[in-house]
C-alpha cells in the first residue's frame, strides 16, 4: 500500500505500522519519565540522580518522537535529523549512567570519558554514512562500529566490568549484568536496521521498499528505541530499589 495512501490529513491511519510505532513510542517514553521521576521519592539519596538521569533519556526520547511523528505524518519520510539528535543527547546519557552505579565502587573518570568518546564516534560515523555520504554508508558503518565496540569492551571486559565485579553489592551486580546485555544485544536492533539502507549488505532482505517513505529502517529503529531506552531505565530502577532494600534492611 502506498504510504501517501496511508497518510491522510496528518492523521494516522490503518495499515500505517511505523506511524503506530511513532505514537506508541512517544507515549511509552513519555509515561516512563514520569514513573522515573515519581519513583525518585521511593530510593535514598545517593541513587535519585540515576533515576532522574532516566527520566531525562525518556523524556528526551519523548519529545524527540513527538516531532518525529509530526514529520512521519505531514511527509511519509523518515525523520533522520530528529532521530541522531535525539541519539546524540540519550546514547551519552546512557553511559553516564554506567558511571553513576560504578562510583560507590570507584569508578573513575577516566571510564566515564572512555564510554563518551565510544558513543560519539559511533552517532557521528552512523550520521555520516546514514544522511551525509550514504553511497559510502558501509564504510561508515564499520567505523560506527568500532565506537560500539569500545563501550562493550569497557563493560565486558574493561575497568567497568571489574568495578561491577568487586562492587560487593548484589544489586548492582546483578543490574550490570543486565544493563550491558541491553548495551550488546538490545543495542545490535540498530546495525542491523543500519544494513538495510541501499548499497548495505542487508538491503537485499528488504529490497524493493522505498526508503523515503516508508522505510523498514525506522521501524527496526523505533521499537529499538522503546526496547532500550525505557528497558534501560528500569534496570537502573531495579538496581536502585533493591540496593535501597538492602540498605534500609541494614538499618533495621
Amino acid at each position: 500500500m502506498d504510504t501517501f495512501n496511508i497518510l491522510l490529513n496528518g492523521n494516522l491511519q490503518a495499515g500505517d505500522y511505523i506511524g503506530f510505532t511513532f505514537f506508541t513510542g512517544y507515549m511509552s517514553m513519555l509515561a516512563a519519565s514520569i514513573f522515573f521521576i515519581v519513583e525518585r521519592g521511593t530510593v535514598t539519596n545517593k541513587w535519585k540522580t540515576s533515576l532522574l538521569i532516566s527520566a531525562l533519556i525518556t523524556f528526551i526520547a519523548a519529545v524527540h518522537y513527538y516531532y518525529m511523528r509530526g514529520v512521519w505524518l505531514e511527509t511519509g519520510t523518515s525523520p533522520t535529523q530528529f532521530r541522531y539528535i535525539d541519539w546524540t543527547l540519550t546514547v551519552p546519557l546512557m553511559c553516564i549512567e554506567y558511571f553513576l552505579i560504578l562510583k560507590p565502587a570507584g569508578a573513575k573518570s577516566g571510564m566515564l570519558v572512555r564510554l563518551l568518546a565510544g558513543s560519539i564516534l559511533m552517532l557521528v560515523a552512523g550520521y555520516i554514512g546514514e544522511a551525509i555520504t550514504p553511497e559510502h554508508n558501509v564504510m561508515w558503518g564499520i567505523i560506527s562500529t568500532v565506537g560500539w565496540a569500545v563501550i562493550i569492551y569497557e563493560i565486558y571486559l574493561g575497568e567497568a566490568s571489574k568495578l561491577a565485579a568487586s562492587s560487593g553489592n548484589v544489586a548492582v551486580i546483578e543490574g550490570y549484568k543486565v544493563m550491558r546485555w541491553f548495551t550488546l544485544v538490545g543495542w545490535a536492533i540498530y546495525p542491523i536496521g543500519y544494513c538495510m539502507l541501499p548499497g548495505n549488505i542487508l538491503h537485499g532482505l528488504v529490497e524493493g521498499a522505498d526508503f523515503t517513505k516508508n522505510s523498514p529502517v525506522d521501524l527496526a529503529y523505533n521499537i529499538a528505541d522503546a526496547i532500550n531506552k525505557i528497558g534501560f531505565g528500569l534496570v537502573v530502577y531495579s538496581i536502585a530499589k533493591n540496593a535501597t532494600a538492602a540498605e534500609e534492611a541494614k538499618l533495621a
